[in-house]
């Protein structure tokens, strides 16, 4: 294997003065953002007084605008460099959190706030992770990740706790203190170097070029490629209800310090318990990770709508296995049954993740309204566990029409019924792949699907 040394060991040295300011970066910048932005639901409805359908409008097209921004965030890296992208984001994100100071007397203000906010995001992440393994050892890449996604939980698991003492009783004082912040993070970046040269590629002889261009393009193909980005379509669709109103079922039925310590335990369960089941989830077939993966959801979510705060912490874990279980196996499929490069097939994946946030925030908000206004708000959460038994019969559906194929002429392959790719190609590259799986997923899809939105 690529990057091992004599018994199988990684070959990877330490990590360089820059990436350790970043790996420090990435823990700050999402303590700062989870400071505030889980309760955004709780400031948007009780405060300023926006509606929940509104509300659920408004974190629909934060979540699109963050997700889809990442392709707008790599063609500006591409003219600009990497770290002028960064400061450019940083920037934009400092000046959206500065914003919140006096929007917090005008729902415009505030709303243009989130908005900035979510931008700063969609610009800076393409970039951070770029310089971080840009000019690295393939080796390294993956531990580099791995660190990146564990600084990422860190900054999940201490925000909301640190916060929830101030972020209803002075919530001015909050959003002044994660400005200064990200301006204090924004100062450092601006005295790192530019971006290290990757190296040159080594030329390839004519037998180990291949045969076809590699896909290069942000849509998915029909047939193999679409099943992971349908999955995670519904899958981050679901989450997100989690996500987004929690806060405003669990605050009011129990305190906005026992929310914090649920998030604070939700995401050290995520940072210790993916890597000890990623060996177990990259063994699994598609067709069962889908069914274990809904199946936790569902489960969780009914146990949320018993409420109290057994209820809301015992459904917390049952989701966050979920969310590990669905999330990881997702991209370790999209890369097994995908040609394009790797790059690619994540930014398909944050794509597809941006479409479930949109379509969740927009249905989430309508629904949660007319639960509330009934006074049947657990209903909601019961409505939100049918869901997740019932969405997992289309990946069945798809993949059923896979096996179909062999009759028109395809070739049926080990691929189509996942079972196999798991075994070999997930298991196999889930020792490298997982690790920097795990450091995209539960850093950018749990850390930045969940706060940064």
């Amino acid at each position: 294997m690529r990057g091992r040394g004599p018994g199988g060991r990684r070959t990877a040295g330490p990590p360089t003065g820059p990436q350790s300011f970043l790996l420090a970066c990435s823990f700050l910048i999402t303590l700062g953002s989870f400071a505030v932005l889980p309760y955004m639901s709780v400031l948007l409805h009780q405060r300023l007084g926006l509606g929940l359908g509104t509300v659920g409008a408004v974190l629909a097209v934060a979540s699109l605008v963050q997700f889809s921004g990442g392709v707008a965030g790599a063609a500006l890296a591409r003219r600009i460099g990497l770290r002028a992208t960064m400061l450019v984001a940083l920037g934009v994100r400092t000046a959206g959190f500065a914003a919140f100071v006096p929007g917090l007397g005008s729902p415009a203000l505030a709303v243009g706030a989130l908005f900035l906010v979510s931008c700063g995001a969609a610009l800076y992440l393409p970039a951070n992770k770029a310089y971080l393994v840009e000019g690295a050892k393939e080796s390294e890449r993956p531990r580099l990740l791995s660190a990146s996604g564990s600084a990422f939980n860190a900054g999940i698991a201490l925000g909301p706790p640190a916060a929830a003492p101030f972020v209803l009783a002075s919530p001015g004082a909050l959003f002044g203190a994660v400005t200064l912040l990200f301006a204090v993070v924004g100062l450092g970046h601006a005295l790192l170097p530019s971006a290290p040269r990757p190296p040159a590629p080594r030329p390839s002889s004519p037998a180990t070029l291949p045969a076809t261009r590699p896909d290069t393009t942000g849509s998915p193909r029909p047939g193999r490629d679409a099943l992971p980005f349908t999955v995670t379509v519904l899958s981050v669709y679901v989450f997100m209800f989690f996500q987004h109103y929690l806060a405003l079922y669990a605050v009011p039925r129990t305190s906005a310090s026992f929310y914090g310590a649920v998030l604070m335990g939700y995401a050290c369960l995520l940072v210790v318990a993916q890597p000890l089941l990623s060996e177990w989830i990259a063994g699994l077939a598609y067709g069962t990770a889908i069914r274990v993966g809904f199946g936790a959801m569902a489960a969780g979510t009914a146990v949320i709508a018993a409420g109290g705060r057994p209820g809301i912490g015992a459904g917390a874990a049952l989701i966050c296995l979920g969310e590990i279980v669905l999330f990881l196996k997702n991209d370790l499929e999209a890369l097994a049954r995908s040609s394009a490069e790797p790059a690619t097939v994540f930014g398909r994946q944050r794509l597809a993740a941006g479409i479930g946030a949109f379509a969740s925030g927009v249905a989430g908000g309508q629904l949660y309204e007319v639960a509330e206004g009934a006074g049947m708000v657990p209903g909601f959460w019961l409505v939100v566990s049918l869901q997740c038994l019932i969405l997992p019969v289309l990946p069945a559906l798809m993949t059923r029409e896979r096996r179909r194929a062999p009759s028109h002429g395809t070739p049926a392959t080990s691929t189509e019924t996942s079972g196999e790719t798991s075994g070999e190609t997930s298991g196999e590259t889930s020792g490298e792949t997982s690790g920097e799986t795990s450091g995209e997923t539960s850093g950018e899809t749990s850390g930045e699907t969940s706060g940064d939105v």
